[in-house]
């Protein structure tokens, strides 16, 4: 059996969802999210963050780390620049805890679950749920998409 968690990064709120399973059988799976406060300078919130997720790392022992890559939308540069500073302290939280990581485009994570990589994040959210057999909207969003990661890794796993 193996366990996969899924990170959603997110300066705000970084998407956790941890799935074990083998194949397409899902045995048992977890979600979460880590919150930074807005007020707080940018080297405390990615603190936070790393430490935050090298624990969960350390504590969980994942076989693998899937992480959605990072994009950058033309209007909002600085944006897609802190999101790379996320993501860099979440692949450093991995590299420290010797979990193996693999980073998947949010379109293609999109195709692979709802067969469209312009699916909207309700669509991706109804997928995850659907595949989970579970009845209550998973909340927020960043958990949904980091569960849909995992879910991924479970899927295209070769171990």
């Amino acid at each position: 059996m193996l366990k996969i968690i899924g990170i959603d990064p997110g300066l705000a709120a970084t998407g956790v969802g941890i799935v074990k399973g083998q194949g397409s059988k899902i045995a048992e799976y977890a979600y979460s999210s880590i919150s930074t406060p807005s007020k707080s300078a940018l080297p405390t919130r990615l603190n936070q963050i790393f430490t935050e997720l090298e624990n969960l790392l350390k504590k969980e022992q994942p076989d693998l780390m899937v992480v959605e890559d990072i994009f950058s939308l033309a209007k909002y540069p600085k944006s897609g620049i802190t999101l790379g500073k996320v993501t860099g302290v979440i692949l450093l939280a991995g590299c420290k805890c010797n979990t193996p990581v693999v980073e998947i485009p949010v379109r293609e994570a999109k195709q692979v679950l709802t067969g469209s990589g312009n699916a909207g994040k309700k669509q991706f959210e109804m997928t995850v749920r659907n595949l989970l057999n579970l009845q209550t909207p998973i909340k927020p969003y960043h958990a949904s998409d980091a569960l849909g990661l995992a879910l991924i890794g479970l899927f295209r796993a070769k171990f």
